[in-house]
């Protein structure tokens, strides 16, 4: 059975920080370097200079675009932001610039924004703050934590998001048969489990709420396209492909590159944003393409101290 998108069902609700939307690299590193009130000093300074675009805003205005296609509010996005109001005048004078149709926001005061998800009906947070994606993973909510990257590719028409699938789209509890007994303990696992639906992950929801919106188009005319790419290869593939059937959720495309480097093919799909768990993967895709690491699973666990 496919699940219910958390939050509002009649729309897909992002949440994103303003350095994840804008560039603020230049006043972060005053922040950084000089503290909360030569910040606040900056941004009023500043606050008429409209800010270039950051990691995620090409997906944001792709994702409001989609409202326009549709001739209803089927997408909103939410600023969620550790500004006052006061240094965060600069931010929406950059959103009313860019003409991105953002109403709402919460200017938390250095404090995570997170506990407001709930309130907004958010099925996705992203953010350049790692605490706070833990956070919001902890609390239930799909999060990731947007890597700067290198070059961007051409801009397209068409929303492309790439999932990575184990503690992603699916639980890890597959990656723990594999980091804990190698990869013959893995094939043997899956083979006996071949016909068990996997566990959802964080992501399970906000595929789900993302597949909604893309049956409300034509096959031959919808703007989103979506992509598993997983280092899982046969004999492991024949459970995530009956797990998504029992789902009742579509992919567009599937790779099973069997431990092969993603970002090449990453870079073929032209993903607009692309989530892992797995830092080694998400530090090679960031050059070809944005980029959000999803703290979760076994791969992100810290471990404990050690007994005796």
């Amino acid at each position: 059975m496919s699940e219910t998108p958390r939050g509002a069902i009649d729309r897909l609700v992002l949440a994103i920080s303003s350095r994840a939307l804008f560039d603020l690299r230049d006043s972060h590193q005053i922040y950084e370097s000089e503290g909360v009130e030569a910040y606040r000093h900056y941004q009023i300074a500043h606050e008429d200079e409209i800010l270039p675009p950051g990691e995620a805003f090409a997906l944001v205005e792709k994702l409001l675009g989609l409202n326009q296609r549709l001739r209803r509010e089927r997408v909103e996005v939410i600023l969620v932001s550790r500004n006052s109001a006061d240094t965060g005048l600069r931010v929406f004078n950059s959103i009313q610039h860019y003409g991105l149709g953002i109403a709402r926001a919460a200017f938390v005061g250095g404090r995570s924004p997170y506990p407001y998800l709930a309130a907004f009906g958010c099925q996705l947070f992203l953010s350049t703050h790692a605490e706070d994606v833990r956070s919001a993973l902890d609390a239930g909510f799909a999060a990731a934590t947007l890597l700067s990257g290198g070059t961007r590719r051409a801009s397209s028409n068409e929303l492309r998001i790439a999932f990575d699938g184990d503690a992603v789209l699916f639980s890890d509890e597959s990656e723990r048969v594999y980091q804990q007994g190698g990869l013959l303990a893995f094939q043997a696992y899956e083979r006996q489990a071949a016909r068990a639906p996997l566990g959802g992950g964080p992501f399970k929801p906000f595929l789900a709420a993302l597949n909604l919106l893309q049956r409300e188009f034509s096959e031959d005319s919808c703007p989103i396209r979506t992509a598993l790419v997983t280092a899982r290869s046969a004999p492991a593939h024949e459970r995530v492909i009956r797990t998504l059937r029992e789902w009742d959720i579509r992919l567009d495309e599937s790779l099973f590159l069997g431990g092969l480097d993603k970002s090449a093919f990453l870079e073929a799909f032209g993903a607009d944003l692309f989530f892992d768990d797995q830092t080694g993967h998400c530090d090679r895709a960031r050059a070809v393409v944005a980029t959000g690491h999803v703290p979760h699973g076994v791969s992100n666990e810290i471990p404990g101290p050690c007994p005796g």
